[in-house]
């Protein structure tokens, strides 16, 4: 017998939960499907993961580096079982969370395998057997995974994706790191804090392929000093395993000529797929792109009526909060709405040390489609709050257009994944640099740094030269 539903969401990952839950708001019968634990890849094993051994690193490399301080430096130790252990409790309190807000939503949470019979049916296999749901609306959410390159194939061993090296019960003294992506530079910076030789390989000119040119060459300049060992357009040819070793050897494109690395393990972190493989449970009619990413329109509906995608699973910028975001405009739209996704003011981050963040568009991408653009910087140099930080690394970046809209903005600089939030909501809300310039900012903040780089934009700095 099927079991009727409004909306079946396959994927509790970030987009998927989300997307539950508000469709349980508006007042949807709603049953939500997952293979493995709710929260996805992104609270159990990507984002919240690396940011709490982020944490912990950093204050380790603190106690040790402070010049103020007094004491047996040498002497401070990483337990990194105690902080394996606390990271799976932040976890663990994360997912009990979502756990608790769909239980009281209504939402039905089946734990199994789900995928599509047909348009309106979904097939779920359970530790009870098998059940068919019939729904009127379905919002597919399965995410990505790590993608191997042809003769580099993780292997859970000497190959590690990010899933098990954020899960190593020991420290390495040697990692190869290929990709100079966020996944590659934040847990690069992990380990390296803890004493790690790391070696970043990226095959694209800088780190953070895609990010706006000047800020990306200042952060892969801070990284270096910070003891990474960063190499870019290093193309990589052959993997050769050893004993207790693993080599990596290719060609360096700027000279052409070879290059050997050897290390305990390797990360790979160039690039993702699409979870788009086992959508059916019969022959696929979910239209995909060349490269596996599930196409949408605007109301991230696919090529069937009724059927939406979200996240990870369509490509694009592969971010959480895009994902969240997706799952509210889909969820909308599954209960009859209207709403169209905008990604015109979508936010990403690198949590470094500085951190990075990014809005909009890149000073390379205005100048080609605008041709004339407004640059408004403030260096962190100047800033009060981030001297008394002893932060004072980095910038903040504003582009404008002939008409003083922001069409972009790139932080460097301590709690960047914070402050670019003031610019983002400028851009989605169409104000100009004056609208950012003429807002009274609390002294002393790093914020205020914020509204010197409108002022520098509109040539009204006061506290740097314009």
């Amino acid at each position: 017998m099927n079991i009727k539903k409004d909306i079946a969401v396959i994927g509790a990952g970030s987009g998927g939960y989300v997307a539950a839950l508000r469709g349980a708001q508006l007042r949807k019968n709603v049953v939500l499907f997952e293979e493995d634990r709710v929260g996805g890849t992104c609270i159990n094993y990507g984002c919240i993961p690396t940011k709490y051994l982020l944490h912990q690193t950093k204050l380790f490399q603190e106690l040790k580096t402070n010049k103020t301080w007094d004491g047996p430096v040498d002497r401070i130790l990483c337990n990194w079982r105690r902080v394996q252990e606390g990271k799976l409790k932040a976890v663990d309190r994360l997912v009990r969370g979502i756990e608790f807000l769909l239980q009281k939503n209504g939402v039905e949470f089946v734990l199994g395998k789900a995928a599509l019979q047909d348009e309106r049916h979904v097939l779920a296999q359970t530790s009870e057997g098998e059940k068919v749901f019939e729904v009127e609306r379905i919002i597919l959410a399965t995410g990505s995974r790590s993608a191997d390159l042809p003769f580099l194939r993780a292997d859970g061993q000497a190959v590690v994706t990010s899933r098990e090296t954020l899960d190593l019960a020991d420290v390495p003294k040697k990692l190869l790191v290929v990709g100079a992506g966020a996944i590659g530079i934040e847990i690069g910076t992990i380990f390296r804090r803890l004493g790690t030789d790391v070696t970043i390989l990226e095959i694209m000119p800088t780190v953070l392929p895609g990010c706006d040119k000047e800020m990306g060459t200042r952060l892969e300049r801070v990284l270096k000093m910070q003891g990474l060992k960063i190499f870019t357009q290093m193309r990589i040819e052959q993997v050769l395993h050893g004993q207790g070793k693993v080599v990596l050897k290719g060609t360096c494109l700027r000279n052409m000529t070879p290059f050997e690395f050897e290390a305990e393990r390797i990360l790979l972190a160039a690039g993702r797929k699409a979870n788009s493989q086992s959508l059916h449970t019969g022959s696929p009619f979910i239209r995909l792109d060349t490269s596996g990413w599930v196409e949408v329109n605007p109301k991230l509906e696919t090529n069937i009526p009724g059927v939406y995608a979200i996240g990870d699973l369509v490509g694009g910028k592969l971010l959480a909060h895009k994902a969240s975001h997706e799952g509210l405009v889909a969820a909308e739209n599954a209960a009859g709405g209207n709403a169209l996704m905008d990604y015109r003011a979508l936010p990403m981050a690198v949590f470094t040390e500085p951190e990075f963040a990014s809005v909009g568009l890149t000073e390379e991408e205005a100048r080609q489609q605008t041709g004339q653009v407004r640059i408004g910087a403030f260096s962190f140099q100047a800033s009060g709050r981030a001297l008394t930080m002893e932060s004072p690394e980095g910038q903040v970046k504003i582009i404008a257009g002939r008409d003083d809209e922001i069409l972009g903005a790139h932080i460097l600089g301590p709690s960047a994944s914070d402050l670019i939030a003031e610019l983002v909501l400028a851009m989605a809300k169409n104000l100009k640099l004056r609208d950012v310039a003429s807002t009274i900012h609390i002294h002393p903040t790093l914020s205020e740094s914020v509204m010197e780089a409108a002022m520098k934009g509109l040539g009204r700095a006061i506290h740097v030269l314009n």
